[in-house]
């Protein structure tokens, strides 16, 4: 199995931190073994891609692919997707909200704002490591566009 091209880094915000070590086990399982920066909660990630405060910054040419909890602390992912595709720049950046939450309008909310594919994470075990590991396996078809600030029009 290839994975992502090397450039490409994954975010994952997600608060819980179980699931994130979930996420991460079983995106390893499904051959995604880029670089990766995990993000406690909506804020953080928010920093990391506009570049503000300490800890490390989003890098110029780089492709990224952010996996995105929607019930966070501080900022939600809702939050979150409604800024990151309002920036002229960092619009371009694939978003998967994965999420335990169901709600036909929340999905439809995400979708409208421009989320690219909406997950909804089994309650149990088993069922989310599957889930995860099918996300493994769609991420390798994706192809994830490099953020420039030179992609401004």
């Amino acid at each position: 199995m290839t994975d992502l091209p090397a450039h490409t880094i994954l975010l994952i915000t997600e608060d819980d931190p179980g699931h994130a070590r979930l996420i991460e086990k079983n995106l390893e399982r499904a051959g995604i073994h880029n670089r990766r920066f995990r993000f406690p909660h909506g804020q953080a990630v928010l920093d990391f891609l506009f570049r503000r405060g300490p800890g490390p910054h989003r890098e110029e040419e780089t492709a990224y692919l952010l996996l995105l909890d929607i019930r966070m602390p501080q900022v939600d992912g809702i939050e979150v997707l409604s800024r990151l595709k309002k920036d002229p720049v960092l619009k371009s950046i694939p978003v998967i909200m994965l999420t335990t939450t169901e709600d036909p309008g929340e999905v439809a909310r995400c979708h409208e704002l421009g989320c690219n594919n909406y997950i909804v994470k089994p309650v149990d075990y088993e069922s989310f490591a599957k889930a995860i590991q099918n996300l493994g396996l769609f991420i390798n078809l994706v192809r994830v566009p490099v953020v420039s600030e030179t992609d401004e029009t």
